[in-house]
């Protein structure tokens, strides 16, 4: 799955892991720091960045540009930014026909920004890429290295002193000047307690986790860990007013990990739900990921208080034999096809920062036999990210799993559209397919159902999914959907299937696709509700189309005997599929 940076020259950070290791399931890093508690007052801290590097200079965040230039659109569609690779070659399929659509005089707002982010981001990966062949091919990393990196420790002999915290600090947010907190760890020994919370510069301190819980811990898990150990327990409160908050709390320091004065063996570990503090070989707390703060954007680990570090260790956890491990990794990538029309192709949005959500699809519906023998595919379509790490990463997961196509712009909310007629292009130029569907990274779908469900349905001028026959704009300015009398002067719009999951027939694509390299249909920023407007036009022009409403797909919720659910966690995903697979049944998880 997700891989971290090399830190052979680093005094001490996180260690490269190859990304098969995460399709197995099991943790990719350990971080093990020991420490004493000491009781001076200091403000020093002590910051392990990837700004240490030696001979290597860290980019800061480029500013938000505000126009498209010729030579951006020439460097994006030149031969110079695809990197020769057959995988990743594979991904830029739709990429290689954008052109056309985008540098229409009535492009999108977003358009130029969303362009020009994209060529300062494609800048920076090829230069990673570059980097990272040139050190392999050198010989400055050995084979044993490639395989897995070593252990690598140091030792410190600083003094901190004040409250005790453990940071992992990410790289930065789009649209944020201050770096994120992806972790914080504070250790409170006025009142014993253990906090845990993150910080964004846009949200502030999140919801702040704190053992001691006294509540069950039965359904609280991460990885199959409960979120506190069964001593210590964890109180969850509403969001911190600030930092140091605390609780009035009554634990004995028998069962508290800590004792002042004492030293002790804190291995911080990464699964694939949540951080783990194992503290003297005994679990103490999990914690879940949130959304857009996952590890692989940490970039630097800061510890501060009364803290003095004997030493730190990094290193990922052992995984299964490789001819195990292979095995599990084949059964995730996407299978060849034959080169004749399928019947399916599902166009899955998604966004870089998503790798839990598509690894959960990964390992749920895109299992199913239709999908695993070449008769569905199933690919990703994904923007470049502003972080040069994060598209680092989709370029590896690219490599490992071959279901990713890349969008020559940077992922916008207000470009979705454009997914929408990349999505048409590759359902009839690069996998032609007799249906095209759309749906999201946190929709389950039944393909099993779905299938059966399209035997009787017409092969052409069909539009399949919840539909909506009277719904008007929105004219509430500051609302998502906002659109202005300018933008859409009628009081409703046409019929319309909703985003997390619709079918189209290939012809309707294929006019899709026409149309807008003609320029006869216009660009409209809500991207089911722009399908619909266009589907009106082939109604109009070339066929009556046959809008087939079926309430199996849920739009926001969860009911049983469902084709689609939309807004599923990776959890509850992952929880549908085993559902299936043992009960034989589509019940919703809790």
């Amino acid at each position: 799955m997700k891989q971290f940076m090399s830190v052979v020259r680093f005094k001490f950070g996180f260690t490269s892991v190859r990304m098969r290791d995460w399709s197995v399931g099991v943790s990719i890093m350990v971080l093990t720091l020991i420490f004493i508690i000491r009781y001076e007052q200091s403000d020093h801290t002590h910051t392990v960045d990837d700004s240490s590097i030696e001979g290597e200079s860290v980019h800061e965040p480029a500013k938000k540009p505000h126009f498209m230039t010729l030579e951006d659109l020439d460097y994006l569609f030149s031969n110079k930014s695809f990197f020769g690779e057959e995988e990743v070659s594979n991904g830029m399929l739709v990429w290689s026909r954008m052109r056309p659509f985008l540098e229409r005089p009535d492009a999108l707002p977003e358009t130029a920004q969303g362009i020009e982010e994209a060529t300062l981001a494609m800048k920076g990966l090829v230069l990673e890429i570059n980097r990272e062949k040139r050190a392999y091919s050198s010989g400055m990393v050995s084979k044993e290295i490639r395989r897995i990196c070593p252990d690598f420790v140091t030792a410190f002999d600083k003094d901190l002193s004040g409250l005790s915290h453990i940071q992992l600090v990410g790289s930065g947010l789009s649209g944020e000047t201050r770096r994120p907190i992806i972790l914080r760890y504070n250790v409170n020994f006025s009142k014993p307690s253990i906090v845990q919370n993150t910080w964004t510069e846009k949200l502030g301190w999140g919801n702040e986790e704190r053992c001691q819980y006294h509540g069950s811990l039965k359904n609280h898990l991460v990885d199959e860990l409960p979120l506190c150990n069964k001593q210590t327990g964890r109180i969850i409160s509403e969001k911190s007013s600030n930092d140091d908050a605390t609780m009035e709390l009554s634990l004995s320091n028998a069962n508290f990990p800590f004792l002042k004065g004492s030293p002790f063996t804190a291995a911080l570990w990464f699964g694939l739900e949540g951080f783990h503090m194992t503290i003297n070989g005994r679990h103490e707390t999990s914690f879940a990921y949130r959304e857009k703060l996952e590890p692989w954007l940490v970039s630097a680990v800061k510890v501060s208080g009364g803290l003095k570090i004997l030493s730190v260790l990094a290193t990922r956890l052992p995984i299964p034999d490789d001819h195990a491990s292979l095995i599990i990794e084949e059964k995730l990538k996407a299978p060849s096809l034959s080169g004749t029309r399928i019947e399916l192709l599902v166009g899955v949005f998604s966004t870089g920062n998503n790798f839990k959500r598509r690894m959960a699809l990964r390992r749920s519906w895109m299992q199913y036999e239709a999908v695993r023998s070449g008769k569905v595919a199933v690919r990703f379509l994904i923007g470049l990210h502003t972080n040069e790490k994060v598209n680092l990463e989709m370029w590896r997961e690219s490599k490992a799993y071959g279901d990713i196509q890349f969008m020559p712009f940077v992922d916008y909310y207000g470009l979705l559209s454009l997914k929408t007629v990349a999505l048409c292009i590759l359902g009839t130029k690069v996998i032609p397919a007799k249906y095209i569907m759309k749906t999201d990274d946190d929709a389950f779908v039944r393909i099993d159902e779905l299938l059966s469900s399209l035997e009787e349905r017409p092969s052409s001028a069909l539009l399949y999914g919840l539909i909506s026959f009277d719904s008007s704009p929105d004219r509430e300015q500051g609302s998502k959907w906002f659109i202005p009398k300018e933008e859409w002067p009628l009081d409703s719009y046409p019929p319309w299937a909703h985003g997390p999951g619709y079918i189209i027939s290939h012809d309707i694509a294929k006019f899709v696709v026409k149309g807008h390299r003609q320029r006869d249909l216009g660009l409209f920023k809500l991207e089911d509700v722009a399908m619909g407007i266009w589907i009106q036009q082939f109604n109009q022009t070339i066929k009556r189309v046959k809008y087939i409403n079926d309430k199996r797909f849920h739009n926001s919720d969860c009911k049983s005997n469902y084709i689609l659910v939309h807004y599923q966690t990776p959890r509850l995903i992952l929880c549908l599929w085993e559902k299936l697979q043992k009960e034989n049944q589509s019940i919703c998880c809790e």
